[in-house]
């Protein structure tokens, strides 16, 4: 795999991405600007609905005058133009890894460039005591940035659909007791199609968001040209003479300010799908143009009509429309929500891929797109977040101090992760590289330090569900190191139990037989359980390791690593990437076709050993950890589930884990 290089003029070079390997990253075409528009800009075109009325809330302490109008304005413009087109247009989108984007990507980026693994996806045995601090450091970004994101797929449902109905009020008061619960149907009715699958679904989502970023600029083009004095705040120094003048307020309405560019991180998470060009284009000439002409529009009606800051965006519009804009705002909310549950999907398989959590059952709901899957209990889990929320918050404008700080803390660490792929992989020199992350990290700071002001109000939500993670994924990733070295210390070498068999040969059956083991150069515990208890060995026998890489994808040539250890008996080390979804049939299939082996389903059986929940203590652990790591034990998908196995060809052998 070829990875990105440093061009002479990094800042220069920045606005191409030399490293893309996504398959539309060489073209931008209208069905694909279409299609991200649809699941890309579905959570950061929702913002209108509450990121302005949030920034002049009242509780904030803040005059409500044309001066304080134009400096908030000039603010949201620009943070818009300095996080989402600089950092993650211009900057961030550089660094895919392999055609791939996202946080965990990320991550295995900068570790890779910190020489964790070889191209092979071996790890380097010089690493140094400073690489393996860096590595730490690398490791700990990219998995608070990833939990922090869980936190933002239970937020963005809640807020984005309870904004959405709020405006029912502008219709009629009397629709006010009624919006909690309008929400909360929508928002079960959201989860419980997710069994469908989006395929079907998704190929009205582009069209839908074109029609409402539309919708957002012609309204705020409206109310521009009734007050077009409101374009002054293009100007950077209306933000920057607010901040000055009011220090203290200022600090405090950033954190709502932030609000104009939440859902950004979709730009690099599905940078895959649509390629960069693509992602590029919409946001520059159709996304970002809506949403700026609609701030300015809600501007320039709260310079007329300081009444609407109620609900600015639906007094914007007609009473006629009230009704009509309402549901169009409810199924752009519904679209952003998607994008966050599918997210949510995406970041735990990748999760589950890189030893973090155990397997999950996981439903592939789309024959054509290996993207489309469901995740039962992930979905279910969520339902059950989003409604506590829902009811428990009440309104957009509780929720609003609990959504910030999750996105501003995943965006922090997508910056310390890019310095190190700028520094490490690309090797940009020092004077670029220094400066360029030292100002985004102050901005990153300065909204992190914002919104963390506002954890007694609701911000202490994302941070404790990101903690209940970071817990949960450390214990099991540390269980299965615990459990690998107990099982290496104690088993029995592969080569010399085979060379054994010659003068020691069981009976042999006709047939195929797949052990999968998690160490290939140990013998299987289902192969001792099998000549234990049945007497038997297959005519051909295959030990089969499923190898997580740090790449999204493996290329098929580097997918098998093969290795004859006598005429009928084989080791396999099949490779794969955090992005794939494992078919170990496929494999042996592969196995066959590279090896001319009969591997046909009919004659061969696939043998499997379960772990039992530990029963004694794990060295080093906390009292709760072992329990903990029991229950994901007792929770976790069957492996034969998991590798979609056939279960009238498949043989299970249990044994202890401790």
């Amino acid at each position: 795999m070829q990875v990105s290089q440093a061009s002479s003029s990094p800042l220069a070079a920045a606005a191409q991405p030399p490293g893309s390997h996504s398959p539309h990253s060489q073209a931008a075409t209208p069905a694909l600007m279409l299609a991200a528009l649809g699941v890309v800009y579905g959570d950061i075109g929702t913002s209108p609905l509450y990121a302005l009325k949030e920034s002049f809330n009242p509780a904030h302490g803040v005059v409500l005058n044309t001066a304080s109008i134009l400096g908030i304005l000039s603010l949201i413009v620009w943070t818009l133009t300095a996080v989402v087109t600089f950092k993650y247009i211009v900057l961030i989108l550089r660094a895919d890894f392999a055609g791939e984007g996202g946080i965990l990507a990320l991550q295995a980026l900068a570790r890779r460039a910190l020489g964790a693994h070889s191209s092979a996806g071996v790890p380097n045995s010089t690493t140094t005591l400073g690489q393996k601090a860096l590595l730490g450091a690398v490791g700990a970004a990219g998995l608070l940035g990833a939990t922090m994101f869980y936190g933002d797929a239970l937020i963005t449902p809640a807020i984005s659909v309870l904004s959405a109905i709020e405006g029912l009020e502008i219709a009629t008061p009397a629709f006010k007791p009624y919006v909690v619960f309008i929400t909360a149907a929508i928002i079960v009715a959201l989860f419980a199609v997710q069994r469908l699958g989006t395929a079907k679904v998704g190929a009205v989502f582009g069209p839908i968001m074109v029609g409402w970023f539309g919708v957002l600029g012609f309204l705020g083009v409206q109310h521009v040209v009734a007050q077009p004095q409101v374009l002054l705040a293009l100007n950077p120094w209306y933000a920057v003479a607010y901040v000055l003048a009011n220090p203290g307020v200022s600090f405090v309405v950033l954190g709502s300010v932030f609000l104009a560019v939440t859902g950004a991180e979709a730009l690099y998470a599905d940078m895959g799908h649509f390629g960069v060009k693509s992602v590029r284009r919409a946001w520059l000439f159709v996304a970002m143009p809506g949403l700026v002409l609609n701030y300015f529009g809600q501007g320039a009606l709260l310079i007329a009509d300081p009444t609407a800051l109620e609900n600015p965006l639906f007094r914007m519009v007609p009473a006629w429309g009230v009704i009509p804009m309402v549901v169009l705002a409810a199924v752009a909310t519904v679209i952003a929500s998607q994008a966050t549950i599918s997210g949510a999907y995406s970041m735990t398989v990748q999760a589950m891929a890189l030893g973090y959590l155990p397997r999950l059952k996981t439903v592939q709901t789309s024959s054509a797109s290996r993207g489309q899957i469901y995740l039962p209990g992930v979905n279910w889990l969520m339902l059950a977040g989003v409604l506590v929320l829902v009811f428990g918050f009440g309104s957009s404008s509780n929720l609003s101090a609990a959504y910030g700080i999750a996105i501003s803390i995943t965006m922090l660490c997508t910056t310390l992760l890019f310095s190190v792929v700028a520094w490490r992989l690309w090797q940009w020199p020092a004077w670029a590289v220094v400066p360029l992350v030292a100002c985004m990290l102050v901005v990153d700071g300065v909204f992190v330090i914002s919104n963390g002001a506002k954890i007694l109000q609701g911000g202490w939500l994302p941070i404790v569900v990101a903690a209940v993670l970071i817990t949960v994924m450390a214990t099991w990733a540390r269980a299965l190191r615990v459990r690998a070295r107990s099982v290496a210390n104690c088993g029995i070498g592969l080569a010399d139990f085979v060379q054994s068999l010659s003068h020691h040969m069981p009976h042999r059956v006709q047939g195929n037989a797949v052990f999968l083991t998690s160490d290939a150069d140990l013998v299987p515990h289902a192969l001792l359980h099998n000549l234990k208890h049945n007497q038997v060995l297959h005519e051909r026998v295959i030990v089969l390791q499923i190898v997580a890489s740090d790449l999204p994808r493996v290329e098929p040539a580097r997918q098998l690593e093969v290795k004859q250890l006598s005429p009928d008996f084989w080791v396999v080390r099949a490779h794969t990437g955090f992005m794939d979804r494992t078919d170990v049939r496929e494999v042996i299939k592969l196995l066959g076709y590279q090896q001319g082996l009969d591997v046909t389903d009919m004659r061969t059986t696939y043998f499997l050993s379960r772990s039992s929940p530990p029963k004694g203590p794990l060295p080093g652990f906390l009292p709760g950890q072992r329990a903990l790591f029991a229950l994901m034990q007792r929770n976790a998908s069957r492996v034969a589930d998991f590798y979609q196995l056939p279960d009238n060809r498949t043989v299970e052998f249990g044994r202890s884990a401790s």
